[in-house]
């Protein structure tokens, strides 16, 4: 084994396929891990669910092998369950619990290794205990699978620099071939004018035999009383408009039009062309398989406090006057006449969702199982959009990296079913506008 990586508990509760992530090396999983995994694993969250399948894949290894000897894995790598007796030094000993065990394991593995300094690496998401590991002399590292920063993700869209006739070209002949780099299926491209700025066409890439770039709609009609107000927004509502496309995801910060342009779209293809039996709503309120809490009345009274985004959205776009409100008008006019429904997402593992038009807002705050879940969950004729700000977390097993709208992002873009927009420009107002971008 060329290198030998210890993983923490908190990685395996992250990510179970962690087991399996480090090629051709050896994996050591202290015993104390497996205690800490047994006790979460009668848990109701996606913490229960990721320790109940650690379980599993420990178990089925077992069937191969020895785990105290080690058992080979599929991509040449050996994975063993190890102990210690070793005790940490009493000044790095702070806690009473098994962190300090787990990292004895590391600390008696790379005593064995004296001649190679570099053979072992503890694993942990815990950020304090990487520094107590590098303050005895282990080199620690973060586990991130598919590390992305935010400001690298895939944006949906470019800029090209062509010859002035270029630009007059696309349009007469309703498109241009594109040169030899790649681009994304469904990816926006800005044609240029290398000369004069202003002079430039908004177009997407359709794959056939060849990439070729085609203008996009000018949308001289309003959707559902929005038009775009800017070019991003442009490209959101052409893919949120396009029946081929069954799955968008919208980043971008506050008061960039996700959500809005988003419901707006569903709405119009709900209701106008009636390709959709209904307009689908939802926020990640509480993690999958959580209850609701004991907040009194039905589920859409438990929901209405954190749904209420959604439904000053809708009233926006019904157009409603603070005299309408008062004589009763409101989103409910939607949800009575069937066109549109509030789903929590706490009950979705297991259905079948056919002909609709899905959002879920918030989506920074799935987990990439969550998000998973929720796209496999899509049925005949559905469209599915994820919106959302990686800025803006507020689940604690998540961050800005590894959270499910950025992992949906990156794994689905090739896809040519897929679509996706990064919106930077606000439109809220200008104070929102100076809030987001310099608080």
């Amino acid at each position: 084994m060329e290198k030998t990586f210890v993983l923490d508990t908190n990685v395996l509760l992250h990510d179970p396929r962690a087991l399996f992530s480090f090629e051709d090396n050896e994996v050591v999983v202290p015993i104390y891990v497996v205690e800490e995994i047994d006790s979460f694993k009668k848990d109701l969250s996606e913490l229960g669910r990721n320790a109940r399948q650690v379980s599993r894949y420990l178990d089925n290894l077992r069937e191969e092998g020895s785990l105290a000897e080690g058992v080979k894995l599929d991509r040449g790598g050996v994975l063993r369950i190890a102990t210690t007796s070793k005790k940490l030094p009493e000044e790095i000993t702070t806690d009473r619990g098994q962190d300090s065990k787990i990292l004895a394991v590391a600390v008696d593995l790379n005593e064995r290794h004296k001649d190679d300094p570099d053979r072992v690496t503890f694993i942990t998401k815990d950020t304090n205990l990487r520094i107590r590991a590098d303050a005895i002399g282990i080199k620690a590292e973060d586990f991130e699978p598919e590390h992305i920063e935010v400001s690298e993700l895939y944006t949906g869209w470019d800029e090209l620099e062509v010859d002035p006739e270029v630009v007059d070209r696309f349009y007469a002949d309703g498109g241009i071939d594109l040169p030899d780099p790649y681009y994304a299926p469904n990816q926006f491209v800005i044609l240029k004018d290398k000369l004069k700025a202003s002079h430039s066409a908004l177009g997407r890439v359709k794959l056939s035999d060849e990439p070729r770039v085609v203008p996009l709609p000018s949308f001289k009609q309003a959707v559902w009383g929005v038009r775009p107000r800017n070019r991003e927004q442009q490209f959101a509502l052409d893919v949120l408009l396009d029946d081929s496309i069954k799955l968008v995801t919208l980043v971008g910060k506050a008061g960039t039009g996700k959500t809005l342009l988003a419901i707006a779209a569903g709405l119009h293809k709900t209701t106008e062309e009636q390709t959709y039996q209904k307009l689908l709503v939802s926020r990640p309120v509480f993690p999958l398989g959580r209850d609701l809490g004991y907040l009194p009345g039905d589920v859409e009274e438990k929901l209405n406090p954190w749904m209420q985004p959604i439904f000053d959205n809708v009233e926006l776009l019904m157009g409603l006057t603070t005299r309408d409100k008062k004589h009763g008008r409101s989103y409910k006019e939607l949800t009575d006449m069937g066109i549109m429904q509030i789903e929590p997402l706490t009950y979705i593992r297991g259905r079948s969702i056919p002909n609709q038009y899905m959002i879920v807002d918030e989506a920074q705050n799935l987990t990439p199982h969550e998000a998973k879940t929720i796209i496999s969950r899509a049925g005949e004729g559905t469209k599915i959009v994820l919106t959302g700000d990686p800025y803006q977390i507020d689940n604690p097993y998540v961050d800005q990296t590894n959270n499910g709208l950025v992992h949906v992002v990156n794994r689905l873009r090739a896809e040519p079913i897929a679509a996706h927009v990064t919106l930077t420009k606000g439109e809220r107002s200008e104070l929102a506008e100076i809030a987001a971008n310099q608080l």
